[in-house]
Formats: structure tokens, C-alpha cells, sequence
């Protein structure tokens, strides 16, 4: 049992993390992922597009409650290279209610795009990327003793999607990971990190949230995941944007390949639902409804219009005709006279 559980991480790790065969662009790029991952073409992937007028509002989702985020305990962290993204692991004593189970952190990592690149986050919200996105990834610990375990089973993995755009100040609780990215450089270097707020990184308002059932956005693509993207975005500065984008490379050595645009694209949403935990602006109705609600005004409008003018009519015709009727009795009274 033990060693079935070993493989299955050394497994999950191999794919998720180490395996040299895929990329973001290129002849191993995401358009290839299927070749090689199977799942990766398969119906309920992730990222998606999040389009707010096809949301639907359930008012019985429980806002999230991140237990143990604002003290992870004082052990240092690990924070890795993995020639795909920047990867920070995080203690179980960090841990999710309001969601079916009890969800335990197990890493957090980033995708960013390029330097003068607008883009850089994986979802999208009403088609509009922004500069990057933080994921931060739990695993069912009620049904399952492991993340590699988890990563294989429905909705054994629970994944927070926060939305990062670039603001006036820098952001300290993003620091205190940025300010170590000199030190991993490289694929496969690691460093370590002093404990810190991790709910800092997260948006103050968690109860506006879009929820629904997709994958990991890497190779091996699994659809277990039960996503959780907030609607509030996180800031950085511009200059801590730039040293994302510009300080870790995706190979070990010479000659060296930049970790830049290490997002996959949106995923069609096929049949799958968007939950919302909030009514959206401007999600009230959809495009078709408003098109419909803008016409009925219209003839409404028109309607008033006419009416209006009848009414009008009428009115200075009844008064052209009272004038008429005095005219004529006061003629007749002075011609009797």
C-alpha cells in the first residue's frame, strides 16, 4: 500500500512538475497536450472564459472560510522552479470550509505572460485577461490520504483562481515571494521561504466568487478539480509584474530559455454550468433579452409618442372649436342688437 502510494506521487509529480516533453508553445506546445495526455481534449477543461451573462446566480453557495492562511505555522516553505511555473508549498494546517469537504493546501503557484504583453492570466472574465493569476491548490482530505491520490478522483481537487492586475503601490504579501525569485533562476532550483500571510495574497472579498467543475490547467489535464475564481482581483506593481516576467528561466542551464507565457489558453465550456455567488453587473439578462427589452422600450417609447400626440390633437381641436362657438354667439348677440 505504501508503495502504491509512492508511485502515485512520484507519478503526479513527474507529470505535473518535472516531465521535459510539454511546453506552453511549440512543437510540444498546448495545441499538442492531447497527443501525449489524453485527458487534456477532453470536455471539462480549464481554463475557461468566464461570461457573466450565462452565469447562474445560486444564493445557497457558502462564502469560502480559509482556516490557518494568516499563520501557516513556522516552518519555512519551499519555493521551487519547476521550469513551468514558480511553485510554493503550503502546510496542511492551511485548510478550506464551504465546500463540500474539508479541502487542505498543499502548493500555490503562478502563470504570467510576457513583458508588454496585456495578458498573463489563465481565466478570463467576460474575455479580458489580466496580468497574471495565483492558484492556490487543496486537495479532499476526507476521501483521500494524498494530493497525487486526489488530483485522479472527482472533485478531488480544489483550486482558488485569483486574478492579478497591475495597481498604483506594491503589494508586500506578494513580496515575500517575488523578492526570492533571484534565487531559483534556474529549472529545478529551490530556496526557502519565511512563513507569511498567505491570505494577504487573496482579494479582501471572498464572498463574490464564480464556481464551477474543470481541470488542472497542465498536462496530465485531470478533471477533478472544483474550481473557485474570485470575482476581486489581487494588485501588484508594475515592477514586481516585471521581475515576474523577467527572472526565472525554464532550463537548468546554458543556453537559457525565459519562463515567460506560462498560461494555457480558454477551454470551451461545452455543457457545464458557472455558478455565481453574486448577481453580476449587467448579467441580469442576456444578450438576446436585452436586445428584446431595448425594442419593446422602443415601441413603447413610440407608443407614448403617438398617444401623446392624439391627445394633444384632440385637445387643441376641442379648444379651436370652443373659440368657434364664441365667435359665432357673440356675432349673432350683436347682430340681434
Amino acid at each position: 500500500m505504501l508503495f502504491c502510494a509512492l508511485l502515485l506521487e512520484a507519478t503526479w509529480i513527474l507529470a505535473a512538475d518535472g516531465d521535459p516533453h510539454w511546453t506552453y508553445e511549440g512543437p510540444h506546445g498546448q495545441d499538442h497536450w492531447p497527443a501525449s495526455y489524453p485527458e487534456c481534449g477532453s470536455n471539462a477543461q480549464s481554463p475557461i472564459d468566464i461570461q457573466t451573462d450565462s452565469v447562474t446566480f445560486d444564493p445557497e453557495l457558502p462564502a469560502l472560510q480559509p482556516h490557518g492562511y494568516d499563520q501557516p505555522g513556522t516552518e519555512p516553505l519551499d519555493l521551487h522552479n519547476n521550469g513551468h511555473t514558480v511553485h510554493l508549498s503550503l502546510p496542511p494546517t492551511m485548510y478550506l470550509d464551504g465546500l463540500p469537504h474539508k479541502y487542505v493546501a498543499a502548493q500555490l503557484h503562478l502563470h504570467w505572460g510576457q513583458k508588454g504583453s496585456p495578458g498573463g492570466s489563465e481565466h478570463q472574465i467576460n474575455s479580458e485577461a489580466t496580468a497574471a493569476e495565483l492558484h492556490v491548490v487543496h486537495y479532499d482530505a476526507d476521501s483521500y490520504s494524498s494530493l497525487s491520490e486526489a488530483a485522479q478522483g472527482p472533485q478531488g481537487l480544489a483550486v482558488l483562481g485569483i486574478l492579478i492586475e497591475v495597481g498604483e503601490t506594491e503589494n508586500p504579501a506578494y513580496e515575500h515571494i517575488l523578492s526570492h525569485l533571484h534565487e531559483i533562476r534556474h529549472k529545478d532550483q529551490k530556496t526557502s521561504v519565511a512563513p507569511f500571510d498567505v491570505r494577504a495574497l487573496l482579494p479582501p472579498d471572498l464572498e463574490r466568487f464564480f464556481r464551477y467543475n474543470g481541470s488542472l490547467t497542465t498536462p496530465p489535464c485531470y478533471q477533478s478539480v472544483l474550481w473557485t475564481v474570485f470575482s476581486e482581483k489581487a494588485q501588484i506593481s508594475l515592477g514586481q509584474l516585471e521581475r515576474l516576467q523577467e527572472t526565472l528561466f525554464s532550463t537548468e542551464e546554458e543556453p537559457s530559455e525565459p519562463l515567460t507565457q506560462n498560461y494555457r489558453d480558454p477551454q470551451p465550456l461545452n455543457q457545464r454550468t458557472v455558478l455565481a455567488s453574486f448577481t453580476p453587473v449587467g448579467s441580469l439578462y442576456t444578450t438576446g433579452e436585452m436586445l428584446s427589452l431595448g425594442v419593446g422600450i422602443l415601441i413603447g417609447c413610440l407608443c407614448l409618442l403617438l398617444a401623446a400626440y392624439f391627445i394633444v390633437r384632440k385637445i387643441r381641436k376641442k379648444r379651436l372649436g370652443s373659440r368657434k362657438s364664441v365667435v359665432f354667439t357673440s356675432a349673432r348677440a350683436a347682430t340681434e342688437a
